[in-house]
C-alpha cells in the first residue's frame, strides 16, 4: 500500500466509521461487537506487521503491549463517573493516548536489551516478556489481579475503532514508504549488509518495536472499553499467536493482505459457531491447509520488499 492509497484509506475509513457510528443503534449488538473486534484485530495485525513483516523480526509478545494499553486506559477512565458526550470523548482520547504511550515505553524497555538478538532468540525473549506482563497483572491487586478489572465505561464505538484502525494503516504505510522507512526494509532484507552500509540496525528495530507497541496499546484501550471487563488471561500467549497468524496468512510485509486476513480470521470462528464442538478443530485444519498451500500468505500480490 503506497502513500496515496494509505491516505485514501484513512479518509474513507474515518468517514465510514463516523457514518456507521450514527447508525450503530440499528445494528444488532452481537454484530456490533464483532465489528469492534475486527477493527481491533486490524490495528494489532498491521502494527505487528511493521515488526515481523517489514523489519523482519519475530515478536511473540504483542499481546503484552495490548495488555499494558488496556489496563492503563481502564485505570484512567475508571476515575471518572458519568460525563457528557464531549467530556467523555476527551477523557477517552487521553486514556487511549496514555495507554499507547505506556505500551510504547514497555516496547522501548524490552527492545533496547533484546533487539540485538535475532530469530528464535528474539522470539523467545518477546514471548517471555508477554508472559511476565501477564503474571505481573495477575498479582497486582490494584488492578483486580487474577479476578480481572471491571471497566466502568463502554466508550468504544465504530468511529474510534475504525478511525484508529485507519490511522494505524496510514502511519505504517507512510512510514515504510518514506526515506526513513527504507531502513526497516534494509534490515529485513539483509541485516548484516545493512550494518556494513552504516545503518544502525538496532535503532531501526527498536523504532519498529516502539511504534508497533504504541498502536497495540491503543488497540488494548479499545478492547478494554468494548468488553468492559478484562483479565490477564485475555492477553496470554494464544492471543499473540492469533495476531501472528493474521500477519503470516495475510503475507509478511503486505499491509492490504494483513487487513483482509485480520477480517477473515475474526469472522471465521463466528461462522463456525453452529458446529461449536468441532469449531476449533476445523479452524485449526483450515490454518494448516493454508500454511501448506500458501506459505507466502493468502495475498502475495505485491512485489518483494526490496523491489518496492
Amino acid at each position: 500500500m503506497n502513500f496515496r492509497h494509505a491516505k485514501t484509506f484513512l479518509l474513507g475509513a474515518i468517514a465510514l466509521g463516523f457514518l456507521a457510528s450514527l447508525l450503530a443503534a440499528k445494528i444488532n449488538p452481537y454484530w456490533l461487537f464483532i465489528l469492534y473486534d475486527i477493527g481491533i484485530s486490524i490495528i494489532m495485525a498491521v502494527s505487528l506487521n511493521l515488526i515481523n513483516g517489514y523489519t523482519g523480526q519475530f515478536s511473540l509478545g504483542h499481546a503484552g503491549f495490548m495488555a499494558v494499553g488496556a489496563y492503563t486506559s481502564a485505570v484512567i477512565t475508571n476515575q471518572f463517573g458519568d460525563l457528557n458526550f464531549f467530556a467523555a470523548n476527551g477523557i477517552f482520547a487521553v486514556a487511549l493516548l496514555a495507554g499507547g504511550l505506556a505500551a510504547a515505553l514497555a516496547g522501548l524497555l524490552v527492545g533496547i536489551p533484546s533487539l540485538r538478538l535475532r530469530g528464535d532468540y528474539l522470539a523467545i525473549v518477546t514471548l517471555g516478556f508477554g508472559e511476565i506482563i501477564r503474571v505481573i497483572l495477575q498479582n497486582m491487586d490494584q488492578v483486580g489481579g487474577a479476578r480481572g478489572l471491571s471497566v466502568m465505561h463502554g466508550w468504544t464505538n465504530l468511529f474510534w475503532t475504525f478511525g484508529l484502525a485507519a490511522v494505524t494503516v496510514y502511519v505504517v504505510a507512510s512510514l515504510v514508504n518514506s526515506t526513513y522507512g527504507r531502513g526497516f526494509i534494509a534490515v529485513h532484507d539483509d541485516e548484516v549488509a545493512a550494518e556494513a552500509m552504516g545503518i544502525n540496525t538496532t535503532k531501526y528495530k527498536v523504532t519498529a518495536f516502539v511504534i508497533g507497541a504504541f498502536f497495540a496499546g491503543l488497540a488494548g484501550g479499545l478492547y478494554a472499553h468494548s468488553k468492559q471487563f478484562i483479565t490477564p488471561g485475555g492477553f496470554g500467549f494464544m492471543q499473540s499467536i492469533a495476531i501472528v497468524v493474521m500477519v503470516i496468512l495475510g503475507g509478511m510485509g503486505n499491509t492490504v493482505g494483513v487487513i483482509i486476513a485480520a477480517i477473515l480470521l475474526t469472522l471465521l470462528p463466528e461462522f463456525l459457531r453452529p458446529i461449536a464442538e468441532y469449531r476449533m478443530i476445523i479452524y485449526s485444519l483450515l490454518l494448516i491447509i493454508l500454511m501448506l498451500t500458501r506459505p507466502q500468505g493468502l495475498f502475495s500480490l505485491r512485489k518483494s520488499l526490496s523491489a518496492k
